[in-house]
């Protein structure tokens, strides 16, 4: 079972068009809420599914690490996260959400949900099931992809 070339090329320009709706409804958004923006709000998702090490998160979020240092920093400083040295290796750190912390990251999950809502409006529960499990098995299909490249167990074939 395979994808045909059309096929694929018409998925990545819907990605595509999707990745900047929702650029475009973020940035609407972002401007009436100026507690965080979304690559911040992200990162707190991530830390808020347990404690963990900023190098894992890094990796995770597939950014450097000077980025999510600034990210943590920010974070901080609004007192939603705290550090705390790994018992596994003092030289590391765990980073966690402090209470204030994960009652915003439930606040913005609450926000966000009300809005999708509002925005699919004539969706039925199972168009929104069904939107669901396809985008998860577009990501699981993307991330095992990016994983075997990573792992050196895909090829291309390079021209000299």
């Amino acid at each position: 079972m395979s994808v045909g070339s059309a096929t694929a090329t018409d998925l990545v320009h819907q990605i595509f068009d999707l990745q900047r709706t929702l650029r475009c409804v973020v940035t609407a958004h972002m401007a009436r809420v100026p507690d965080v923006g979304m690559a911040v709000q992200g990162v707190m998702r991530f830390i808020g599914e347990g404690e963990t090490r900023a190098t894992h998160l890094a990796t995770r979020l597939g950014v450097s690490a000077p980025v999510l240092s600034r990210h943590i920093s920010e974070l901080e400083e609004l007192g939603f996260v705290v550090r705390r040295p790994d018992p596994a290796d003092g030289r590391a750190q765990l980073l966690a959400l402090t209470e204030k912390g994960s009652a915003k990251l439930r606040e913005f999950e609450e926000q966000r949900s009300v809005r999708l809502r509002d925005y699919l409006a004539d969706w039925s529960e199972a168009d929104a099931l069904e939107a669901s499990q396809v985008i998860n098995k577009l990501t699981e299909s993307l991330k095992d992809s990016i994983r075997a490249t990573a792992a050196g167990s895909i090829t291309t074939n390079q021209t000299a």
